[in-house]
């Protein structure tokens, strides 16, 4: 976890734990005062008050401050040190009254070092040493006039205002870790993210491989088969034939060039969509032979560049099939645009194909992955007179 989500996650109790620190260390020094300032005391109970009010702010400071504030609390180390600093207090107290006052510092620290229930029995305990101490020092009547009135009051406070102070407590470390879970949730939906954007990536580039590196060398294999049968009869067709494939070749080379750059496709960098379109018509004319008929309806200059590129690939993708699969003697395209759509359909009259067999590759699956990027759709019927495969998108 960096800086900022330390910072965070700490509880805002152990963030402002010095002012604790302070009240300890102002009251032990008032505790300090008051014992020397005892007129009856002994030099031995000064001496023993002042080693346990010592020994006390010791024991706070090496075993108990670590423990209140670690993460990891202890639940063994916390009943430790109230163990520790409970035998402290009754033995200040047994050599001198007046280290009673120390209760102010001791309830707090049972509300931090213990569990809730543990740290009130021990509050309750604690808050009885005084009406003991007068009971057995000045007697019974003594202890209910002076000291039980204000024992109550002050008992039902401490335990009002550590339960308060416990849930506020509670509540921190509950937040704190609400937080640790979101921003390992943050993490976790940042990995997902970035591992969907590689998957979605690699499946751009494999459309896009596909319907341009793909189709490219599919023609630039069918041209030099072609070439080569007829390089000992028709040297003409033949050279006709290598003069198509240099031309496919160098279109290749510049469309993996945009590919790898990412740029949109080589044939509409240098025109409109119709133009593209038409340029695709001709070249597959002259490589096939195929008869091929394009109406265009409405305005496509007006499409986004996006829909552009779907629309010409779609137009690639099905004269690849054609090619590949149809045995067509001719196509007809058909674009037409309006206000809310655009739609591109491609017909061919060959042999068509069972449409209930599974599609293999990236043709059709990839035809309709792009439809669905731009909220498209995508039709395709086919039989014995050919196939027809339509696309609509929005605007």
């Amino acid at each position: 976890m960096d800086e900022p989500s330390r910072g965070i996650a700490a509880h805002a109790w152990r963030r402002w734990f010095w002012l604790w620190d302070l009240f300890f260390a102002l009251g032990y020094a008032a505790m300090l005062v008051l014992l020397f300032r005892e007129d009856d005391a002994t030099n031995t109970d000064h001496v023993v008050a002042v080693s346990a009010l010592t020994a006390f702010a010791l024991w706070y400071l090496t075993f108990g401050r670590p423990r209140i504030t670690a993460e990891d609390e202890s639940v063994s180390g916390g009943r430790i040190y109230m163990a520790g600093a409970a035998a402290l207090l009754v033995l200040g107290v047994v050599f001198q009254q007046s280290m009673l006052n120390l209760l102010f510092a001791f309830c707090p620290m049972a509300f931090m070092a213990l569990s809730l229930n543990e740290a009130i029995v021990v509050v309750i305990s604690a808050n009885l040493l005084p009406p003991l101490s007068v009971l057995v020092e000045d007697g019974y009547e003594a202890m209910m006039r002076d000291l039980v009135p204000s024992t109550v009051f002050l008992l039902l406070f401490s335990v009002l205002l550590g339960t308060w102070v416990t849930r506020i407590v509670a509540q921190s470390e509950e937040r704190a870790a609400l937080i640790k879970e979101l921003e390992e949730s943050r993490e976790e939906i940042g990995r997902l993210s970035r591992e969907a954007g590689v998957a979605a990536e690699r499946a751009r580039l494999a459309a896009e491989i596909h319907d341009t590196l793909a189709q490219g060398f599919t023609s630039l294999v069918t041209l030099v088969q072609a070439a080569e049968s007829e390089l000992d009869g028709d040297t003409a067709k033949a050279r006709k034939h290598l003069t198509l494939a240099a031309r496919t070749a160098r279109e290749n080379l510049t469309e993996a060039r945009a590919l790898v750059a990412g740029l949109m496709p080589t044939a509409l960098g240098t025109g409109s969509l119709d133009q593209a379109i038409r340029r695709q018509l001709e070249r597959f004319a002259e490589e096939t032979a195929v008869a091929v008929t394009y109406q265009a309806e409405g305005d496509s200059v007006a499409l986004p560049t996006v829909l552009e590129v779907v629309l010409l690939r779609m137009v690639q993708e099905s004269l690849t099939n054609v090619r590949r699969h149809a045995e067509a003697t001719a196509v007809t395209i058909s674009l037409r645009v309006n206000e809310n759509h655009a739609t591109l359909r491609v017909s061919d009259n060959g042999s068509g194909f069972d449409q209930a067999m599974p599609a293999d590759g990236f043709g059709l699956r990839g035809m309709r992955n792009r439809a669905a990027q731009v909220g498209g759709t995508l039709s395709v019927h086919s039989g014995e007179n050919g196939t027809t495969v339509e696309l609509e998108v929005p605007r």
